[in-house]
């Protein structure tokens, strides 16, 4: 019985599969650089022009957010690769100061600190207004 070996054998970019493993774009990495792991929720805005030396998807990255901030989770639906992935490849700009990631809290950015004491204070002040305004609907 034979069978009929399909387009399949490679990837093809039109049906979102990927051309090489996810893992070797980042060279087996699995974790970043960097011990912060960022949030999807993270907005990444673009410092820099994309320039040849970069890999495809890092100037995909620094194209899309050039004009806008997008989200980790936007970003990685632009660029069709999974989220773990945009989260290296972005900690890996941010740590080249190619790109800037707003909503990071100081706990996060600085691994074995805390927040400042206003930081919690202000927090705690939004929560309550939050919850109060839930308790009044």
């Amino acid at each position: 019985m034979a069978t009929e070996a399909g387009p399949r054998e490679g990837a093809h970019e039109d049906d979102g599969s990927y051309s090489v493993r996810p893992y070797t774009m980042m060279g087996g990495r699995t974790k970043p650089v960097t011990s912060v792991e960022l949030p999807v929720e993270a907005l990444v805005e673009g410092l820099e022009a994309p320039d040849v030396t970069l890999t495809p998807e890092r100037r995909r990255i620094l194209e899309l957010t050039a004009t806008q901030y997008l989200s980790v989770m936007e970003l990685s639906a632009h660029v069709k690769l999974p989220v773990g992935i945009v989260r290296m490849i972005v900690s890996d700009l941010a740590e080249a100061k190619k790109v800037r990631v707003h909503g990071l809290t100081p706990s996060m950015t600085t691994p074995g600190t805390s927040a400042a004491p206003d930081d919690n204070a202000a927090t705690l002040s939004i929560l309550e207004s939050v919850l109060n305004g839930i308790s009044s609907l």
